[in-house]
């Protein structure tokens, strides 16, 4: 099952040129099964999302792009901004009340180096990354973001092996030609976000590029949770 989980909409995002209609409709012609509102700082509510299900008959869901001080995080299952929310750690513990599920966004911004003179300087830089403090408390890193180079990309997918933590796959979708760069494949079917926060922390996923054309490579499936 394909799904986009990083995506932007105008007015709630207020840098994105994307109406809602019309991104659920790329969606589904680049061939997703769902896709997900992340909003900045902003939470969709519950009967708009229903409304868009039932006018598409596509999977649409909720999530939140929270700016935090230690880089931007993805939650799912919460539905409100709270005060507090930008330090990692109230975050976690506010996500983690509402059983939900956290993933680090585009983590090669502010951390990859521009100029490394040898594979030394790289290597330090992805240690020094490792320890952001807001990834204790991630399930997964973006480890491909769709409006990142491969330059940036191959920095967050290093980050994840270096942390052994699963990588997904996000268009961070905020103009029509965004839509469909990318996706996170995930192994069993999912029909709402509680699904999908258990799918997340189970692990039974993977970061897609579906810019290449070729079909989506299918990893060996994690072990039940």
């Amino acid at each position: 099952m394909l799904i986009d989980l990083h995506s932007h909409t105008w007015p709630r995002s207020h840098d994105s040129v994307l109406n809602p209609d019309d991104l659920i409709t790329r969606a589904k012609t680049a061939g997703l099964d769902a896709i997900v509102f992340t909003e900045h700082d902003t939470v969709w509510d519950y009967k708009s999302v229903e409304e868009l299900r039932a006018k598409h008959n596509f999977l649409v869901l909720a999530g939140v792009e929270i700016s935090t001080d230690d880089g931007h995080i993805l939650a799912f299952g919460i539905d409100k901004y709270v005060f507090g929310m930008h330090r990692a750690r109230e975050l976690a513990s506010y996500v983690d009340k509402s059983n939900g599920a956290m993933v680090a966004a585009h983590p090669y911004r502010r951390q990859m180096p521009w100029f490394s003179r040898n594979e030394e300087e790289y290597r330090n830089a992805l240690e020094k990354a490792s320890r952001n403090p807001a990834y204790p408390y991630v399930q997964g890193l973006e480890e491909i973001n769709g409006r990142g180079s491969d330059k940036e990309n191959e920095f967050s997918r290093r980050l994840c092996e270096l942390m052994g933590l699963k990588g997904t796959g996000g268009t961070d979708s905020h103009a029509i030609s965004d839509v469909g760069r990318c996706a996170t494949y995930f192994e069993r079917e999912i029909h709402d976000e509680r699904e999908l926060i258990d799918e997340i922390k189970a692990g039974r996923f993977h970061a897609v590029d579906l810019r290449s054309g070729k079909p989506v490579a299918v990893r060996d499936a994690a072990p039940d949770a």
